[in-house]
This record gives C-alpha cells, structure tokens and sequence, in this order.
C-alpha cells in the first residue's frame, strides 16, 4: 500500500534521535571494546594529579616530547605542557598555518569529593578522626557509609613529600563516615534531605585502638593514628598544613545491567569527556589544524586559581605556540574553535519532573550538544551562535556521529556551568559537547558506553 501523504511529509520533515543500537548495530561491540579502556583509566585516575600521571605516560608512550616556547615546530609533531601537577595541555601542530586557528578540546579532570581540613585530626569518644571540607556540589548524605579511599600529596618539614593512595587495593583498609541507624532516626528522619548528612558530619574514621603506654597521655587513639601515618609515610600532625588529602569513593568501574550496555564509576563528570578526548588527541597523526587538548582543573569550584580556565595558563600557551610560528595570538584565538567537553544530565525517567523532555539528553543517543548552560535565564552561560551550532553539527553528520542537543533539565528548576564561558572570554567560538549522565556529583555515577563512544567519534572527526 502506497506511503499516505502525511506520513511521507512527516519522514521528510520531522525527526526523532534514534536509539544508536538500531541505528547503527555494529557500534555495539566497539563501544564495549572502547570502554574497557576507559574503565582501566578511571580506575586509575580519581584525582586530578593521577589523571595527569596517567596522562603523561600516555602521550610520552606516543611520541608526544615537552613544549619547549624557544623551540621551531613542523606538522606532525606532538607537545605537552604539565601546569602544576594538575593540568595538562597537549597539541599536535596542523598542516595548516597557525594563523587559521587552532581546534581545542577542553575538559576537566577535576570531581567533587571530600577534601582534608589543614587541621584534620582529632578524637571523640576514643574513636579518631579527620575532619572534611566538600569539594564542588555534592549530595552530602550519598557520602555516608560508603568505603572510601585516600588520595594525595603530603610535604614535610624537610621539602621532601610523600604521595598517598590507600584504599583502592583489596588488601588495604577503607575509610568510613557514619550514619544514624533507622531505630534511633526518628528525630534526623525530621531534616530537610539537603541536611540529612550535615556538613561538619562529613568525620572519617581512622581507627580506635589507643597508644600502647596511656598512663600519662591524653587522647590515647589520635596519638596511635599519629603513629601508624607516621610509620607509613613519615609525617606528623604538623605536615597536614601542607597537604593536599582528597577522600573519594573506594569502589571500581563496573558494567551495569545484564547486557553490560552501561558503566558506573566514580568520576563520569568530567573524566568520560576527558578520556576520549586524550585518545582523539594521540590519534590526530596528521591534523589539518594544530589541535589544542586541555584538560583542566578547578571547574567544579567554578574553574578558579592557577590551574583552572578561568586563568591565563591556556591564553598563555596559546600566546607561546603562536609566536613560535611568528603568529599574533589574538588572530590565533578568533580563528579558534573550540569543544567544551563536558557532561550533561540524561533524562532520568525515575525522576522526570526535573526534565523537560523535548530538550533532554537520553542515554543511547549519542554524545549531547549542550547550546548554553548556566541557570534561570541562561545566567554564566557562553551560549554558542547559530553558526558555530552548524559548523560543529556540520562535522559531526559528514563523519557519521551519533549526536543529540539538550538542556540541563527544566527551566528555573537548577542549573550549572563549564568551562565554555572562560574559553569564549579568549574570543574563541565554543559548544559544549560531551556525554549524558545518570545521577552527576554521586559517588556513583552512570553512562552508556554507546554515548561514550560517539563522544570519541566526535573528538575525532573535529581533530580530522
């Protein structure tokens, strides 16, 4: 029976995102492939100074040599540059010239976690502790009776540091933050959610054996937590002054599902972006543009101090690069384009009233292009032109990318932001793009690995 006019007329001009799997079947297995790469690299990296190790050993293991500003670069060659332990900047210089623009790739590979106090330690009840400060916006009650693990650098007296990570392997202890058990809650039960773990509730605990010798000293269990860090890592109280102890989820990147179509994880946001982002960067053998991959620190705090965008380390970097080639850096910049790649929510159909369904972004539709952010009326937001909108949508279709565009939930509901308005203060066009998330800022996040890997797709295609 012949195609009523109607329908005809609705396939030619109405379009729906289609679920990748029918679309296209054969990304299936790739996607699973691509993603255990990914869960190796989550597992090893959840803090920004180890997604850098990690990174660097990457890019050296691939050719990639130290930016050197006095030196002269060719098309083909491959540059880093470590900002303070907890950024990194990576380029592979174009066939073109400089002065048409450089394709950036910007994420970060900062989470929200709880970070030390300067002065943690104390005891209660012959139970020692460390006090806590969140970092970034956290649920804080998703925080308690979870394991955790200790993650970080401590200096001392002498200069030299020491660096921590305890908790990961099976043999090592967890850490531990209390709740109330539900026979005695009745009263906390009474809390707004918000309240339901309080912010100076965040206390880990350490341990609850005293000193061998009490008879004549006081806070008998602080003073054997002293002595067993110090055994360890040869520190005393004194040296958490200059520290930088973060405390995040003791758990693994997993397959979620019986058809293992997601994966869960500590960290999607942002180091599912930040990944695929590092491998489309090694894989940019012969770019037309000199590609610049950022991966940065501080967003979730707003993208603050030196080793956030909203500083001058990229501009700088840019500014170096350029005038290596003899290049003026604004022209560089205003020819620019760049990817913010970062997270968005995916619709949640648990929760949906926080949505608008028509502008979401769903698992298993491809990576999700993200016009504005920022809250209420498109407040901290960049919000990109139609003609960057086009030029990127433009990309994504000639190479096949699975792609989708979507809010951050429902007007006037919440709101947040990315790096996107920093990079767009350097006169760069920028577009948030990056993969949809289930429950972002938990200690457990989840991701369709399908999403995962057209997020890749796209890096790739705009490094081409």
């Amino acid at each position: 029976m012949a195609e009523s006019k109607a329908k005809a007329l609705q396939k030619e001009l109405s379009f729906e995102y289609p679920h990748i799997a029918k679309e296209s079947p054969e990304q299936i297995s790739k996607a699973q492939e691509f993603a255990e790469g990914y869960k190796k690299f989550l597992d090893k990296s959840k803090t920004e100074r180890e997604v850098v190790k990690e990174a660097v050993s990457l890019l050296e293991a691939n050719g990639y040599t130290v930016f050197d500003s006095k030196k002269s670069y060719k098309a083909g060659d491959k540059v880093y540059k470590v900002n303070r332990k907890k950024a990194i900047l990576a380029s592979t210089i174009g066939s073109e010239p400089i002065t048409e623009g450089l394709r950036i790739n910007g994420a970060h590979i900062d989470s929200p976690r709880l970070d030390l106090r300067p002065n943690p330690l104390y005891e209660k009840s012959e139970i020692s502790y460390f006090k806590t400060h969140y970092y970034g916006g956290i649920r804080k009650y998703q925080w308690a009776t979870i394991p955790l693990s200790m993650h970080g650098v401590i200096f001392r007296k002498d200069g030299s540091f020491v660096e921590i990570n305890l908790g990961e392997k099976e043999e090592d202890p967890v850490f531990y933050i209390s709740d109330l058990l539900t026979h005695l809650s009745s009263k906390q039960d009474q809390r707004k959610l918000s309240e339901g773990i309080k912010g100076e509730e965040l206390n880990i605990f350490l341990g609850t054996l005293p000193f061998d010798d009490t008879d004549d000293v006081k806070e008998a269990v602080k003073l054997k937590t002293l002595e067993i860090l110090n055994n360890m890592y040869g520190v005393t109280e004194r040296d958490f002054a200059r520290a930088e102890i973060e405390f995040v989820p003791a758990t693994k990147a997993r397959d979620i599902g019986l058809d293992r179509s997601l994966v869960g994880g500590y960290g999607h946001d942002d180091r599912v972006c930040a990944y695929p982002a590092l491998i489309a960067e090694i894989e940019a053998k012969n770019p037309k543009y000199t590609t610049l991959t950022i991966l940065a620190d501080k967003e979730e705090i707003g993208s603050t101090g030196n080793t956030g965008l909203h500083s001058h380390f990229v501009y700088d970097y840019i500014e170096y690069l350029s005038q290596s080639f003899g290049a003026d850096v604004k022209e560089v910049c205003e020819k620019s384009s760049c990817l913010s790649s970062d997270v968005n929510a995916a619709f949640d159909p648990t929760f949906p009233d926080v949505f608008e369904p028509n502008n979401s972004s769903y698992l298993n539709r491809g990576c999700v292009l993200t016009k504005y952010t920022g809250s209420r009326g498109k407040y901290s937001s960049s919000d990109a032109s139609a003609e960057f909108m086009n030029k990127v949508i433009s990309i994504m279709e000639e190479n096949n990318v699975h792609w989708q565009i979507g809010e951050l939930g429902a007007l006037d509901v919440g709101g947040g932001g990315t790096i996107a308005q920093y990079v767009a203060m350097m006169n760069i066009d920028v577009v948030d793009l990056g993969v949809p998330v289930i429950s972002m800022h938990s200690p457990y996040e989840v991701i369709s690995k399908l999403d995962l890997y057209n997020t890749y797709l796209a890096f790739k295609a705009f490094y081409l």
